[in-house]
């Protein structure tokens, strides 16, 4: 009697620590990045103020990971975002999200090539005095992240690991040296007194704040490869706010000691994209300065890398709750990764680079962040939605005692969803230092996120209509001793992750409608 063919491998679970989903998720923010290019325009609009401004972004969004982390011990659905937004404000705003977690990431992602272009031939200009081209740079960066994504989870958190030690340790080092040497005029607190941070270019530095946090929270994006996700996941969260909170107020407040509180924002405003390499060749020595340049580079690949895996596992759960594709939800053998789905994720972002290359669009100011904005400020809606959901969902499952307090389900969820509207006002009212780009151009940006939500709110409609059974059962909760995943539904083929032997039975939605 021939035995039974073994069912396919689905992703690897158990496989991600703590550490490593910290990796993961502070990468997408590329710390290197966000303070050698983003700070020193912080600095020149806030003045000497603007670490404070950093610290103010991590609190508020630590407020938020409260009610957030709570909720992950009681949703178990694979979906991320969209599953705790259905959970809690239903079908079709859970199904809205979904489309507007897809924008966010894959904006937050693809418009990173046209940086990683230009700041390889920066570096390359820089130490060897080479002039390369941004798009073959850009095109193989592409391949080179499908290839990390491709390969499995722990081999991508290792790689991350690595790159994120050195892009970290330069700064540390920088600060180092800074502080050794006790500054230009000594060592100074005055970034953080009321008269320094409460400038009118303080609005302007919260908007910058906020975004440098961008991708955070997408811990729960790991949940299926993570190793005890109940805990794993919240320990996770808050390393990587509290960590990127702390360490970029420091690291500025460094940087301003470097120049001295009277001379740091005319040297900023001098240098914008030289400042940090400026202080780094002071305190510490040229050759320091020359490892920046290559870090910054290698910064970028862990932030695509990083975003790329997040955008592959969203695909993979839509593709799971039949709303992509089901090919999407195809699991290789070996590497036990949603290889279907970061091929598709990799044509996307080709064909986004090389239709802003056919335009003869400027990789900088226009592939980075005119796509980069609408990603954004369409994660800051998904964060947003999900501060929401977090009341409503306890409010709605109270009769099961779940035993979490008042505080973490109700009190710090709103005021979280109140400071995060206010971050997207600010971010919207300063669209124009973001992208430098002409009014008509910042309002299309600004309206591609509301845009997207409308049209999950039709799909979810029509889906409802044609497709019942893949709307019943959209971001429903696995039953007790199944792996935590968006629930197949019988419209589409079995993914690579199922077992064909043991069909699934439908699940009754446990979200409201």
């Amino acid at each position: 009697m021939s035995s039974p063919t073994p069912a396919p491998k689905g992703l690897r679970t158990g496989t991600l620590s703590t550490a490593d989903i910290s990796f993961f998720v502070v990468s997408a923010a590329a710390p290197l990045t966000v303070m050698a290019g983003v700070a020193p325009i912080a600095i020149v609009l806030g003045g000497i103020g603007a670490p404070a401004g950093y610290l103010l972004a991590g609190i508020t969004l630590a407020i938020f990971a409260v009610g957030f982390t709570t909720m992950t011990r009681h949703v178990r659905n694979g979906g991320a975002f969209y599953a705790y937004i259905t959970q809690g404000l239903g079908k079709p705003v859970g199904i809205a999200a979904a489309l507007l977690a897809m924008l966010g990431y894959n904006g937050m992602e693809i418009g990173v090539y046209g940086l990683l272009g230009t700041a390889t031939a920066d570096t390359t200009g820089a130490l060897w005095g080479i002039d390369i081209p941004w798009l073959p740079v850009s095109l193989a960066g592409l391949l080179l992240i499908w290839y990390g994504g491709f390969r499995s989870i722990d081999f991508g958190a290792k790689l991350l690991g690595v790159l994120l030690v050195a892009e970290t340790g330069i700064l540390v080092l920088l600060a180092g040296g800074v502080l050794l040497d006790g500054g230009a005029d000594g060592l100074s607190l005055a970034s953080f007194t009321p008269g320094n941070v409460l400038v009118p270019g303080s609005a302007a530095v919260l908007a910058f704040a906020f975004t440098a946090f961008t991708g955070f929270e997408s811990t729960v994006i790991y949940r299926r490869e993570a190793r005890n996700p109940t805990r794993t996941i919240p320990r996770a969260t808050y390393i990587a706010v509290c960590f990127l909170g702390l360490f970029y107020a420091f690291i500025v407040w460094t940087v301003i000691q470097a120049f001295g509180d009277d001379k740091v924002v005319e040297a900023a405003a001098g240098d914008t994209g030289g400042l940090f390499f400026a202080a780094i060749t002071t305190y510490v020595g040229g050759w320091a300065s020359d490892l920046m340049h290559v870090f910054i580079v290698t910064s970028v690949l862990a932030s695509l890398l990083a975003f790329h895996n997040a955008i592959n596992r969203y695909g993979l759960a839509l593709a799971e709750e039949g709303v992509l594709p089901a090919a999407f939800a195809r699991i290789h053998p070996r590497h036990r990764s949603p290889y279907v789905a970061g091929i598709a994720q990799t044509v996307l972002g080709a064909a986004v680079v090389l239709g802003f290359a056919a335009a003869e669009a400027d990789p900088y100011t226009q592939l980075l962040l005119w796509v980069n904005t609408p990603g954004g400020i369409g994660l800051m809606a998904l964060q947003l939605l999900a501060a929401l959901a977090v009341p409503f969902y306890f409010r709605r499952i109270r009769h099961r005692n779940h035993g979490e307090g008042v505080l973490r389900t109700v009190v710090a969820p709103l005021v979280a969803a109140v400071l995060l509207a206010a971050a997207i006002c600010l971010v919207v009212s300063k669209i124009d230092v973001f992208t430098g780009a002409s009014a008509t151009v910042n309002t299309v940006l600004v309206a591609l996120v509301p845009a997207v939500f409308v049209l999950g709110l039709l799909l979810a409609y029509r889906l409802r209509r044609t497709r019942p059974e893949v709307y019943a059962n959209f971001a429903a909760e696995p039953e007790e001793g199944e792996p935590s995943c968006p629930h197949p539904t019988s419209s589409s083929s079995t993914p690579a992750s199922a077992t064909p032997s043991s069909p699934a039975t439908p699940l009754s939605p446990s979200a409201t409608d």
